[in-house]
């Protein structure tokens, strides 16, 4: 039986007393693109940095690709993580901030070159890339952002946002690679306020709500579950699923 890409177990964080992650369990299988959906201050992000070890879990246990998040030395080189906001050099160019994220990875040098420029000429930013980045656009930024979360090919890689800043064609392109890491059996965990991306891409969807994992399965399954009629989108299931919730008082909100 496969080891869970990702695996939680009453995951919780508190802070100040006030739960922002209630009890999470998770368990993702690998290759799958899990979309993670939520309202804005659900517990998303906060989930995110627990699962790729920024910060550390008031209570319960997880692990990512088999290894204890508490234990980041062993966690971190089986992932890749894109922040809302990619962590970017602005005085360095794109290639070089692509070049000293390949030397963090402890890519070959070949190889660290043959990668960096395959994947600038696929987000079209190939004749950009010995621009400082300071004078990238926001979509731009996104972009460097992304190649440099899978540019060492993990195993699991967090996408918060990917499609943020964004032009059309730009997006487009995140998606066919979504699609195509998942083909190469990575584990694609997707926050995205886009609900036609997780739509369309995700095998899985979870759904939070004030921290509750309230719904999880299959887009299909989910629009079963909300007793749609056909051609329902996912954004009239989340938003019925999400009001269902905040109406329901928490101890029968799970059942």
């Amino acid at each position: 039986m496969a080891v869970p890409a990702i695996e939680t177990d009453g995951l919780t964080k508190e802070y100040d007393g006030t739960r922002a992650v209630d009890d999470l369990d998770l368990d993702i299988e690998p290759g799958t693109v899990y979309g993670f959906l939520g309202p804005n201050g659900a517990g998303k992000t906060t989930t995110m940095r627990m699962l790729t070890t920024l910060i550390r879990p008031s209570s319960g246990t997880a692990r990512v690709a088999g290894e204890p998040v508490t234990d980041r030395d062993a966690v971190t080189p089986n992932i890749g993580y894109l922040p809302e906001e990619p962590p970017l050099y602005d005085e360095l160019t794109g290639r070089e901030q692509l070049t000293y994220i390949a030397g963090l990875r402890d890519l070959p040098d070949d190889e660290a070159r043959e990668r960096i420029d395959s994947l600038l000429r696929r987000f079209d930013l190939y004749e950009d890339a010995d621009k400082r980045i300071d004078a990238y656009s926001k979509g731009m930024r996104q972009k460097t952002g992304v190649i440099q979360a899978v540019l060492h090919r993990p195993d699991v890689v967090f996408l918060d946002e990917p499609t943020s800043g964004l032009d059309p064609r730009a997006a487009r392109t995140m998606r066919d690679t979504i699609a195509d890491l998942a083909e190469q059996r990575m584990t694609v965990f997707l926050s995205t306020h886009i609900l036609p991306v997780v739509d369309e891409l995700a095998d899985r969807i979870g759904v939070l709500h004030d921290g509750r994992l309230v719904a999880e399965g299959s887009p299909e399954e989910l629009k079963r579950r909300a007793e749609t009629g056909e051609g329902r989108s996912l954004e009239e299931v989340f938003l019925e699923v999400t009001t269902e919730v905040a109406e329901t008082p928490a101890e029968s909100a799970m059942e």
